[in-house]
């Protein structure tokens, strides 16, 4: 794959417009990967300007649209803050986010940092439109969100659901000091608790609702990852040879700790085929996100204990 022009352009320009246009035609003469909180250029160019220049992420960028900033012109100091950013971007390959120290969920903002991988799980859509609350009850009392990461599928999940209690549970000591972080700014800490462990060893439950956004990725497309996926965690992200690793041990242990009537939602990426390899004989359901419904599935407390029964032992 041919990488980054080594010279990108410079990034110019005298107006908000001009500066973002300028910095995504610099963007992807240098090849940079996207996928942690944008997908474009553009989108990319818009975010690192606003957020630089200190004006809403959600400001009109249209030319002539009502209430557009296109126009607002730029001072020469602030095309050099601005073009320092998108040279550090460009020149170390952190996703934006480690840059901003910023992500957006569901326009929902969080901490991030390098300590936790950012934040980009589909499970947010479904929490905040209300994809799953079929699933549920007033019995629902117990969300677990393991694999928490920097706490904010924890803390969208006590924002959806005002009446329950959420544990965020992660291997990674680095990533629940970044989850404390969320969980303090948006004021959950009587709602969402904390807690080191490695899969479901220190959190037995029993659970109502289990969110789980796994490390997944096979050993093949680890391998290829641009260098962006590498500044995160890899603890975060690999999975083993089929990316199952992980979610095979997982599947085990969940049924002694789940209630009747509990629902898993399971997020796994562009994982489909291996999964589905490894978990042939297991019904799930395929829940509709942006990204198609072949990302997130959903398993019930009944099918997984059916399963788990049927199952030869490991």
């Amino acid at each position: 794959m041919t990488l980054a022009n080594a010279n990108p352009p410079a990034i110019q320009g005298d107006t908000v417009a001009a500066l973002v246009a300028s910095g995504a035609r610099a963007l992807t003469a240098a090849g940079v990967a996207f996928g942690h909180g944008t997908a474009t250029a553009e989108d990319e160019a818009a975010w690192l300007t606003l957020w630089k220049l200190g004006l809403p992420l959600d400001s009109e960028l249209t030319p002539g649209a009502p209430e557009s900033i296109a126009d607002q012109a730029v001072t020469q100091e602030q095309q050099v803050l601005v073009a320092t950013l998108f040279e550090e971007r460009i020149r170390t390959r952190k996703p934006a986010a480690y840059l901003t120290r910023e992500a957006w969920l569901q326009g929902v903002p969080f901490y991030i940092d390098e300590r936790s991988i950012v934040p980009r799980s589909f499970i947010a859509e479904l929490l905040a439109d209300g994809s799953i609350d079929d699933w549920l009850s007033d019995r629902t009392q117990a969300v677990l969100d393991l694999c928490t990461g920097n706490g904010s599928l924890a803390c969208l999940a006590a924002m959806a659901y005002p009446d329950v209690q959420v544990t965020g549970a992660d291997i990674s000591l680095d990533a629940l000091a970044v989850a404390r972080i969320n969980v303090d700014k948006h004021g959950l800490q009587q709602r969402v608790r904390l807690v080191q462990s490695d899969g479901l060893a220190a959190v037995p439950g029993p659970w109502d609702l289990v969110l789980c956004n796994p490390p997944y990725v096979n050993a093949g497309s680890m391998a290829r990852l641009p260098a962006e996926y590498r500044a995160e965690p890899e603890l975060a992200l690999a999975g083993g040879e089929d990316g199952m690793d992980f979610i095979r041990q997982l599947l085990r242990d969940l049924p002694a700790r789940l209630n009747k009537q509990a629902v898993v939602v399971l997020e796994i990426g562009n994982e489909k085929p291996f999964f589905e390899a490894a978990f042939p004989d297991l019904p799930v359901f395929w829940l509709d996100t942006s990204s198609g419904d072949e990302q997130v599935l959903l398993i019930t407390e009944e099918a997984l204990r059916h399963w788990a029964q049927a199952a030869p032992a490991a």
